[in-house]
């Protein structure tokens, strides 16, 4: 099973893609965005492509769960992937996924891998990888 991530922003939506088997999540390129909308075609050319059973999108929450301003936005960002593409979206709690993935950036390549575009994808496969985790029990 295929599945594609997103880890959606205002000017940036860090993409990754992975499958249940190795529960693993490999970082695509990242889309720019304007006031959080894509280049839909490019988003459809990715479905098209991988061809994912599931699409997940980040749920951005506060530390204590609440909602905050972006948390309706990537909603909204998440449902028109639904309507457009006819294809189960998923929400997935994202706290914390940034801060992560700078860490593990960093670890490898230093200051140099803190480039903005390439942390969202990083974001979008621990996304990914979270909820492969959650929900696939490994037999």
């Amino acid at each position: 099973m295929i599945v594609i991530a997103f880890d959606f922003g205002i000017k940036r939506i860090g993409v990754a893609v992975g499958e249940n088997i190795t529960k693993k999540g490999r970082p695509l390129n990242v889309l720019n965005a304007q006031n959080g909308h894509p280049n839909w075609s490019i988003v459809k050319k990715l479905i098209q492509f991988w061809q994912p059973n599931f699409i997940i999108v980040g749920l951005p929450l506060n530390i204590n769960g609440t909602k905050q301003n972006i948390t309706r936005k990537s909603e909204k960002f998440a449902n028109l992937l639904q309507y457009k593409f006819k294809i189960i979206v998923k929400m997935h709690d994202e706290r914390l996924t940034t801060v992560e993935a700078k860490s593990i950036m960093f670890k490898k390549n230093g200051f140099k891998a803190l480039k903005k575009e390439k942390i969202h994808s990083c974001a979008a496969a621990i996304i990914l990888e979270s909820w492969l985790n959650q929900y696939f029990v490994t037999l």
